[in-house]
C-alpha cells in the first residue's frame, strides 16, 4: 500500500487520517504530557514526513491552546482539531507501577463531542490513505457518530483498539473488528477478546480472530517479548532490541503503530514493518513521555530507512 506522491504529476499524498482523543496525560508528581494513542500517533507520523490529519476536539481553555501551539510548532495540519466552549481539553491521571500503568481517565472531555459534519466535509479536501480509530472514541455517543459517518466513507481502518476500563463495550470492539483492514491489540487484550482454548496457544487465538473477522493484518504487541504479526499466509514474530535504560513505557504502543502505519503507506514488507517498529518502539521507552521533540530522532530513522 505505497502512497508516494508523483512528483512529476504533481497529485497530492494520500494522507492517514487520525481520528480520536487528545488530552493531557498527567503523571502523579510529574508533569502533564500531551498524549492521547491518536495524537500520538499522528505526532510520530509527522516526525516521519507523512502528513497526517488529526480529527479531535480540544476545549477552549489554556491547555487547547498549548495543544494546538505545540501541533503547530512540530509542522502538523491543526485543521482537524475543533473548539469547544463546553467541554474542557482531556485529560488522564496516571499511575506506574513498575512498567504497567494505570489510567484514570476523565470522563465527558472535548473529544467526546467531536462533530461528525465537520469531520467529513474536510475529508472532501484530502485524498485519504487510511482512517485510524480506537475504542475509546466510541465511549460517548456524539464522537461515536463522527467515527461511524468517516467509516461510512468506506476508507481502509487501521483499528488500535486500546481498551481501557469501564470505556468500552463488547459489542462496540466486535463492530471496530468487523470493520478493521488491519488490527492492533496487545497480548491482555488478546485474553478478553478471544480466550485461548486449553488446547489453543496465543498464537493460535490470533489467528483465529484474524480469519474469524476477514481481517489482512493482525499486530499482537506482547511487552518486552515483543510482536507477533499475522496475515493470511504468514506470521512473522520478533523480539526488541536490548535498552541502554527504561525509563518510560508509556507510549510503547504508540510508536509501534505509528511505524506500522508508515511501513503500510510506504510498501514494506512484513519483515521490514516488525523489526522497524520493536526499534522505534524501543527507543522512545528510553525518554519520558510518549512522543519526542527533537526532529534529529526521526531523521535519524529517516535517512536510515530511506524515507
Amino acid at each position: 500500500m505505497a502512497t508516494t506522491p508523483d512528483a512529476q504529476s504533481g497529485t497530492a499524498p494520500d494522507r492517514p487520517v487520525i481520528f480520536g482523543e487528545v488530552l493531557y496525560d498527567c503523571f502523579a508528581g510529574g508533569p502533564e504530557v500531551l498524549g492521547g494513542a491518536p495524537f500520538n500517533v499522528a505526532w510520530h507520523l509527522q516526525g516521519f514526513g507523512q502528513q497526517p490529519l488529526l480529527i479531535s476536539r480540544v476545549g477552549e481553555d489554556a491547555h487547547g491552546d498549548a495543544l494546538l501551539a505545540q501541533m503547530q510548532s512540530w509542522g502538523m495540519d491543526t485543521r482537524g482539531v475543533q473548539r469547544d466552549p463546553d467541554h474542557p481539553t482531556g485529560r488522564v491521571e496516571i499511575v506506574q507501577d513498575g512498567s504497567r500503568h494505570s489510567f484514570d481517565i476523565l470522563p465527558d472531555q472535548a473529544y467526546d463531542h467531536i462533530d461528525a459534519d465537520t469531520a467529513c466535509e474536510l475529508l472532501l479536501e484530502i485524498n485519504v490513505a487510511l482512517l485510524y480509530i480506537g475504542s475509546l472514541a466510541r465511549r460517548h455517543p456524539v464522537s461515536c457518530r463522527a467515527m461511524e459517518s468517516l467509516q461510512a466513507q468506506g476508507h481502509p481502518a487501521f483499528v488500535d483498539i486500546n481498551l481501557r476500563a469501564p470505556w468500552w463495550d463488547e459489542a462496540g470492539v466486535r463492530a471496530l473488528l468487523r470493520q478493521a483492514r488491519w488490527f492492533k491489540l496487545n497480548d491482555e487484550e488478546l485474553r478478553l477478546l478471544e480466550p485461548p482454548a486449553a488446547t489453543t496457544n496465543e498464537t493460535g487465538a490470533a489467528r483465529a480472530l484474524l480469519e474469524q473477522n476477514g481481517l489482512e493484518l493482525l499486530i499482537l504487541t506482547r511487552g518486552a517479548a515483543g510482536a507477533l504479526l499475522l496475515s493470511r499466509d504468514a506470521q512473522f514474530e520478533g523480539r526488541p532490541p536490548e535498552l541502554e535504560r527504561l525509563v518510560d513505557t508509556v507510549g510503547a504502543g504508540d510508536a509501534f503503530s505509528a511505524v506500522t502505519i508508515l511501513g503500510l503507506l510506504r510498501g514494506w514488507t512484513l519483515e521490514q514493518i516488525l523489526e522497524r517498529a520493536l526499534t522505534f518502539a524501543a527507543r522512545v521507552t528510553e525518554q519520558r513521555g510518549a512522543t519526542a521533540a527533537d526532529p534529529a530522532l526521526y531523521q535519524h530513522y529517516r535517512e536510515r530507512w530511506g524515507l
